[in-house]
């Protein structure tokens, strides 16, 4: 590894460590490189300012992210006990990880980090599987949507005031409420369109196998008239 790298990781390594400690979830520089035994200009050259290396340990979580839920999550046959599974493991990531997890999910204006942005597609990627196995009433993006919001929002407040938000069951009751309104187990009363369903499954299978039997533009067009049934069935 070239001796940049080196230096990067082990400055993303040292903000992460002290960023775990703070008392106002924030770094300072001058410790980060006196913790790697550098100057200053090199974290400016590496990451060009304070920010920039905050962005590069949210960034790094997202790899410790995506590594503790394949560590602890095996899929399944079923994409629904996945989803339900990823869910938990979302709010566990949270609790053991409380600085690097707000880094990488509150706001912050000035922030370029893509750690969200991976993690829904992630999600994206498990609901793609629900809607290929007949499970999902809503457009794989959409439910992600709406799912990570409702676990952000609990993750984030039980860091914030563990003492109101520290019962499984509240995470459980926000969970099923959630998943209500995106899948077709939870659905009641009959309110599911078949079309859209078909429809909805049929793109995701498209999305995961795809298929031999169309030329490339059949396939976009195909897909383009599924995305108009789904989306008609969203009005």
């Amino acid at each position: 590894m070239a001796v940049p790298d080196t230096l990067r990781a082990a400055m993303i390594e040292a903000a992460e460590q002290q960023l775990a400690t703070s008392s106002d979830n924030d770094i300072a520089t001058r410790a980060v490189c006196e913790a790697v035994g550098v100057t200053q200009p090199v974290l400016y050259r590496l990451f060009g300012d304070k920010h920039g290396l905050l962005d590069a340990v949210a960034d790094h979580g997202y790899e410790r992210y995506a590594a503790l839920r394949a560590a602890t999550q095996e899929q399944t046959g079923d994409p629904v006990t996945d989803l339900r599974a990823g869910w938990d493991g979302h709010l566990a990531f949270a609790q053991e990880y409380p600085a690097l997890y707000q880094l990488m999910f509150a706001p912050r204006p000035w922030s370029r980090s893509k750690a969200r942005e991976r993690v829904f597609d992630l999600l994206v990627a498990a609901l793609v599987r629900c809607a290929a196995a007949g499970a999902l009433i809503t457009e794989p993006r959409t439910a992600a949507q709406l799912i990570l919001s409702a676990n952000v929002g609990i993750a984030l407040n039980h860091i914030a005031a563990p003492a109101l938000f520290d019962d499984p069951a509240l995470s459980h009751r926000m969970r099923d409420a959630v998943f209500s309104h995106v899948l077709t187990e939870a659905t009641a009363r009959g309110e599911t369109d078949p079309l859209n369903s078909a429809a909805l499954c049929l793109r995701a299978q498209l999305a995961l196998v795809g298929t031999q039997a169309l030329e490339p533009a059949e396939t976009a067009l195909l897909q383009r008239w599924l995305e108009r049934i789904t989306r008609s069935g969203r009005q």
